[in-house]
């Protein structure tokens, strides 16, 4: 953490070439550090909730089937994707017009905050409607998540020189898997590994599985904390609330009026639509095809997430120093590409095979974690999929802070978050009805290889250059 304090941030200055991409002078290593902690803050709800611990477990025991469930946690994401689709850009349009972006991060936190917590109830063999009620707070919770992300993304443009932000963003992400990984590891050395639990938690009644939810409520709470204290925000514009939405409605509907002007920026949002899906996918499924497909308990999924958020804060933190290497265009082609050949490669996997066709012979009964050939080559493609959506997610966020406008880069970021957004309900949405209908888990995650060849296939011509706003 204490890098950016030193040499890559030395030297601000009030000279033109020295202010950020906002026009204001650079945030100093307490701002720059705090914004970065909120990418900590987030990290154990998409880790613990999203991915390795509470998805598989409400898919396999809660509902009770692994493939009723993963259809089940597919449609949910699609309600909160279609509803973060609608209105991230109103929201990111509102706050240009009405000023500061912390308040807003405030206000979505908190449901983030309250669903999470809410989890704890989720208990094995839920049905009707205390089953719905925990996937309506699974939605409430991903949606306060991503619109808090939206106006955190908004800040960066105004903390760094342009020529840091791929750093400051890289490092943002890989900060964010730290916190995630050490999430992880109070989970199984506090919960799950011990015989007796600590505060007596109950593991006969999934007290372990379900703590996750608490857990990453308590750690959102307290480490967005220092973002609203150190972090410099852009001053209040003077306008009641309701004024605000006026405006920024206007400049959104002007916006979208011009995008077709802005043919490369479209290109881009268009492209990182599609690709992003995938990403959200292929991370919000991993974890319960592997519990599907192997039995894994949750001291096994707690294993391979850590094993793969080491990797992928490497790749973020590497992603980092490589987007302002080589820029943003090149990192997320080649980060999209290892992300399409790793989920091939993941989907080739059986229970007792690998790459559609090797079949190793069926597996002993009371085969363990990572004891046979097919969990070993699943692994392999899971830490290639663990390297590139760091690097490309992050990568993702400093290409819009390069294109877009810096009088309009929050509304900019709500049509960023749109372009996450927009069709974020089609990837779970699809995998749903694909399992559905061939009663089949491996078919329902194929779908993600489409995503991501169509979405690389829409980028690969965009241009990294500023959009400037005509009139």
């Amino acid at each position: 953490m204490s890098t950016l304090a030193t040499d890559e941030f030395k030297g601000d200055s009030m000279r033109t070439e020295d202010l950020t991409v906002a026009g204001t002078p650079p945030a100093n290593a307490l701002g720059r550090h705090s914004w970065a902690l909120f990418d900590w803050a987030a990290q154990p709800f998409y880790t613990l909730v999203i991915t390795f611990i509470f998805a598989p477990y409400f898919a396999v025991t809660v509902v009770g089937d692994a493939v009723t469930g993963q259809s089940y946690w597919g449609y949910g994401q699609a309600v909160a994707g279609v509803t973060i689709a609608l209105l991230s850009p109103v929201f990111g349009a509102m706050a240009d017009a009405g000023g500061p972006r912390k308040p807003w991060i405030g206000a979505f936190v908190l449901p983030c905050v309250v669903g999470s917590y809410l989890l704890w109830w989720a208990v094995p063999g839920m049905s009707g409607a205390g089953l719905a009620g925990i996937l309506a707070m699974i939605v409430l919770a991903t949606i306060g998540i991503e619109f808090a992300g939206v106006f955190n993304n908004a800040m960066l443009p105004g903390l760094v020189r342009e020529d840091r932000i791929g750093r400051l963003s890289g490092f943002a992400w890989g900060l964010g898997y730290v916190g995630g990984l050490i999430a992880l590891f109070i989970v199984l050395l506090g919960f799950t590994l011990p015989a007796e639990p600590l505060f007596g938690i109950d593991k006969a009644t999934h007290e372990h599985d379900r703590l996750v939810g608490p857990l990453s409520a308590l750690w959102l709470a307290l480490f967005c904390l220092p973002l609203f204290f150190f972090t410099p925000d852009g001053p209040a514009a003077g306008i009641t609330r309701m004024e605000a939405a006026r405006r920024g409605l206007r400049q959104l509907k002007g916006t979208l009026g011009r995008l077709g002007q802005h043919g490369n920026t479209l290109r881009f949002l268009l492209a990182r639509m599609i690709y992003n899906d995938a990403i959200a996918a292929v991370i919000g499924f991993s974890g319960i095809y592997a519990k599907g497909l192997f039995g894994w308990s949750t001291t096994d999924l707690g294993v391979f997430a850590i094993i793969i958020t080491v990797i992928a804060a490497i790749g973020a933190f590497l992603g980092g120093w490589l987007d302002d290497r080589i820029g943003s265009h090149r990192t997320i082609v080649w980060m999209v590409g290892c992300l399409t050949l790793g989920t091939l490669g993941i989907v080739s996997v059986g229970a007792d095979s690998a790459f559609f066709l090797l079949s190793f012979g069926p597996s002993p009964a009371d085969s363990g974690f990572m004891t046979t050939p097919a969990q070993w080559v699943f692994l392999a493609f899971g830490l290639l999929v663990g390297f590139g959506f760091g690097p490309a997610q992050a990568a993702s966020r400093t290409m819009m802070a390069r294109l877009a406008p810096p009088q309009m880069m929050t509304e900019f970021f709500g049509l960023y978050a749109l372009s996450g957004k927009a069709t974020a309900f089609l990837a779970p949405l699809t995998i749903a009805i694909v399992t559905d209908a061939a009663d089949s888990q491996r078919a329902g995650l194929a779908v993600i290889i489409v995503f991501f060849v169509v979405g690389l296939a829409l980028f690969l011509p965009v241009r990294e250059e500023r959009t400037q706003v005509t009139d």
